[in-house]
């Protein structure tokens, strides 16, 4: 990955942004499509489009910016955060965590308690609920800790970014800032080669909450054909569970959805795409949804020809996420291809 992309890349993941708090994180992002978009806009709740000016066929290439986190739910009077859940944030990971409270006043580190396991009985080994356990940010007393954190300041992990062997990359926010960072360079990618159809890149905010931000661009924007880029599980460890294999693998390529959500005649373009230019793609079924934005956008203004492609994706929902960059070169590749075919492909629409 060239240098300037790995750049963005890292300060995506790198500023916080969880559902209801992304203006931080769509910065980052407004700022790096600015340098080759002909035109950048906001909304009210922060939701950003890029769009390169093109004919009467128009793609929307879109992720969501939002992150999964915590909010302060209460105060104690010994001086302890308590916490409620963003976003689907997982109760089992949580505990011995260094973590950020981000407050007006700046950030306040963390951590989430543990009991200390020589203090634990036998039959106290099940996971406490988020909103049971506790931060502690070294407060002596509940009037200190007023002076410094407010009920409803968001809460993140505090990671890094890791690379590990064969440049794979771990951190937390994978979900979704990869798929943000490959929609920006599918519209980069689109521009270097001359596209006709007008293109629109899309970071969307409240995924984690309920697919809030994709429900208001789709009616706004109103596009030909949406791919939604999100991650989706690679279920290649060892604590994948048998009876939910996909076949999904790490460096195998991106993954285009089929079934439910997913418009045939956008699935077969993509696939075509990745056969046209050699890029690897791998198949998912998703019967029912595919619990991305494309389950709102296909819904929208009476349907929007969508579909899901994810990036595989290592234990999603905790702090290590880990995926392939590899995968997300290829993703921004076939995201581009597609948008240069879409003038050719469209209408799409199912032959009846």
């Amino acid at each position: 990955m060239e240098e300037r992309r790995r750049d963005f890349l890292e300060s995506l993941l790198t500023t916080p942004g969880p559902s209801g708090y992304e203006a931080d994180s769509q910065r980052v992002w407004v700022d790096y499509v600015s340098e080759f978009a002909d035109e950048v806009r906001t909304d009210d709740y922060g939701n950003a489009v890029a769009t390169l000016r093109g004919d009467d066929t128009s793609v929307a290439l879109a992720g969501h910016g939002d992150e999964i986190g915590f909010i302060v739910r209460d105060l104690t009077d010994d001086g302890f955060v308590r916490l409620e859940r963003i976003g689907g944030s997982d109760k089992t990971v949580s505990r011995g965590q260094h973590v950020t409270v981000h407050t007006a006043d700046g950030p306040v580190s963390g951590v989430v308690g543990q009991t200390a396991i020589h203090l634990r009985e036998g039959e106290e080994e099940s996971v406490p609920e988020i909103a049971e356990q506790h931060v502690d940010v070294g407060a002596e007393d509940g009037e200190e800790l007023e002076s410094l954190v407010d009920r409803g300041d968001p809460v993140t992990f505090a990671q890094t970014v890791s690379e590990l062997e064969n440049g794979r990359l771990a951190a937390r926010g994978m979900d979704n800032r990869v798929g943000i960072w490959a929609a920006a360079e599918g519209l980069r990618r689109a521009a270097e080669r001359d596209v006709d159809a007008t293109v629109h890149a899309v970071s969307t905010v409240q995924e984690e909450v309920g697919l809030q931000g994709a429900k208001m661009v789709g009616f706004d924007l109103d596009p030909d054909a949406v791919v939604a880029v999100d991650v989706t599980h690679a279920t290649d460890s060892p604590d994948s569970p048998g009876d939910r294999s996909s076949g999904v693998e790490l460096g195998g390529g991106p993954v285009v959805s089929r079934g439910s959500a997913n418009h045939p005649v956008v699935v077969e373009s993509l696939r075509e795409t990745g056969a046209d230019e050699e890029i690897d793609v791998q198949l998912q079924a998703t019967g029912i949804r595919t619990g991305t934005d494309a389950d709102a956008f296909y819904t929208a203004r009476g349907g929007i020809p969508a579909v899901s492609v994810g990036l595989p994706n290592r234990y999603m929902h905790t702090p290590v996420e880990v995926i392939d960059p590899a995968d997300l070169d290829a993703l921004a590749d076939l995201l581009a291809g597609f948008a240069v075919r879409a003038t050719e492909d469209a209408p799409f629409s199912v032959d009846v």
